[in-house]
């Protein structure tokens, strides 16, 4: 699922929308709502219209790191993984470097970005803490505490990878929205907003039903099979150990 915000001219609201690519690898059009979107109970309440209409499974989210927005998702979709927008997060990191090492910095993180596994992406944030830690410290925290957020997308079989790791998709998206936008001053009310900006996503989402496959999905659903059998595999190995701990525990 991937998500965004964008602010249209009904204030004090913004469109949140959320997408999704479903079981048969295509992109749909999940919902929309005008609330607040940098509120955790804007969020929140997109996210319970979500699932009372029967939105379920969701395995991965999509999105920027704002703070009410990473907080519902937390609490209304627990168990799936959230990939940081790597778009974003390098803005944030490069905003707070100076002028003159951005570039070089903006390469070091490309090579994380595309690391073939997360050990490996790992290894290129150590080299690139240790080249740019004391000219550039305070980047060099936001990569640090930002980093696992950001690589979770490294957890994915690769073919996969390079869509779901940014919300560039959304953005798109939102960039149609706002050309359909500017032929209105401004909205009278909530209503005509919605109106106007559901005829266009349910356009979009007949156009994304009847066109290309978003992704092929066998692989993926290879992929996910080996990652559960591998964890219930780690859970009998656990059970194991404890049946066989619990005796010397009990009799102590």
């Amino acid at each position: 699922m991937i998500l965004d915000g964008i602010v249209i001219k009904v204030r004090p609201f913004s469109l949140l929308v959320a997408t999704g690519i479903n079981q048969e690898g295509y992109r749909e059009i999940l919902g929309m709502e005008l609330g607040n979107s940098e509120t955790e109970e804007s969020w929140s309440n997109f996210f319970k219209d979500l699932k009372a209409r029967g939105l379920k499974g969701v395995d991965m989210v999509i999105s920027d790191n704002h703070g009410g927005l990473v907080n519902a998702v937390e609490r209304y979709f627990q168990g799936s993984t959230w990939q940081r927008c790597q778009t974003h997060f390098t803005k944030n990191i490069l905003d707070s470097c100076p002028k003159n090492m951005q570039k070089d910095l903006k390469s070091y993180l490309r090579a994380i970005f595309e690391a073939p596994d997360i050990s490996a992406a790992r290894h290129i944030l150590n080299l690139t803490l240790e080249v740019f830690s004391t000219k550039a410290s305070r980047a060099m925290d936001i990569l640090e505490d930002g980093f696992d957020d950001s690589v979770a997308v490294l957890s994915l079989p690769v073919r996969y990878r390079k869509r779901l790791r940014t919300t560039n998709g959304q953005e798109r998206l939102n960039q149609e929205i706002r050309r359909r936008e500017r032929v209105i001053r401004i909205f009278p009310n909530c209503e005509s907003a919605l109106r106007l900006m559901g005829a266009l996503l349910m356009e979009q989402d007949e156009a994304w039903s009847t066109g290309k496959k978003y992704f092929e999905m066998d692989e993926y659903w290879e992929w996910k099979e080996q990652e559960q059998e591998q964890e219930q595999g780690q859970k009998h190995e656990q059970q194991c150990k404890m049946g066989r701990v619990a005796p010397i525990i009990a009799g102590v």
